[in-house]
């Protein structure tokens, strides 16, 4: 099925009591991305926004340097799965050789199928200095996500990735099982409208891992926050770029880790050096 959430019959045993009903969880489905007629990779996703995540797959993936570059793109739903079909110009096509996946991205693979170890921990793109943001502004961001997330207030089982302008709303949000397709959803959700990305935050339900600042870095976000606690290389990148990570971002605060100037106020713990 390629609808984003099913209803599922199952049992239940809570508080000493058993009853019968329908949950509604979230559908996996395989994503083949096809460029020119070759299959490069294929994702196990939520069968939702693909047209996004196509675009914000291959921008992270650095087959095109925008949207322009796909001359078109056709959402094929087969049996078993769907296709993303896609279409480049030829010095476009020539790139996906240089790093084509020769495995299944299950659903919580950011980089499988990465044939070296350069390619996995390559360095990310440096973000411009963009402006600076209230401890205010970053609690309002992240206290914003929850309401808009459709698919989670449903099965409470998906992760989401935002984007927080300065003027003070979210601009788009995605949803997806896997926390690197949200962020590649997004992705082709703001190069698709053209927002400018130079501005605002990225914010994220998960864990920061290194893929996780290299998409974040690849929008141009100067900054970037997370619910949960980045990884240390995630943190090395994130320092490399010129991003401000900002993590364990909960009712009652949030930790900086790197790039703090970006910070008006210094209210939160400062967990590193910051540059």
């Amino acid at each position: 099925m390629h609808v984003p959430v099913q209803a599922i019959h199952r049992k239940s045993w809570r508080d000493g009591g058993a009853s019968e009903g329908a949950r509604l969880i979230p559908e996996e489905t395989p994503l083949a991305l096809t460029y020119n007629g070759g299959t490069y990779a294929v994702m196990m996703a939520t069968p939702q926004n693909l047209e996004d995540f196509a675009v914000g797959f291959s921008l992270a993936e650095g087959i095109v340097g925008s949207v322009d570059d796909i001359r078109s793109l056709e959402v094929v739903r087969l049996d078993d799965g769907i296709e993303l079909r896609m279409w480049l110009a030829s010095d476009d096509a020539a790139r996906i050789g240089e790093r084509r996946r020769h495995v299944a991205g299950p659903t919580g693979c950011g980089i499988c199928g990465i044939e070296s170890i350069a390619e996995a921990v390559r360095p990310a793109a440096v973000v411009p200095h963009g402006q600076t943001f209230t401890p205010e502004q970053i609690m309002a961001a992240m206290q914003a996500i929850a309401p808009l997330q459709s698919i989670n207030l449903q099965t409470r089982a998906v992760h989401a990735a935002a984007f927080w302008s300065p003027a003070g709303h979210i601009v788009a949000l995605r949803e997806d099982i896997g926390r690197h397709n949200a962020l590649d959803k997004l992705a082709g959700a703001l190069a698709r409208s053209r927002a400018d990305t130079h501005g605002g935050m990225v914010l994220l339900t998960s864990r920061v891992s290194i893929e996780m600042v290299q998409k974040a870095a690849a929008i141009g976000a100067p900054v970037m926050v997370a619910v949960s606690a980045p990884t240390a290389l995630a943190v090395r990148t994130a320092q490399a770029a010129g991003i401000t990570l900002i993590a364990i971002a909960r009712q009652d605060g949030f930790e900086i880790f790197t790039h703090g100037g970006r910070i008006a106020a210094r209210h939160a713990t400062e967990a590193a050096d910051v540059a």
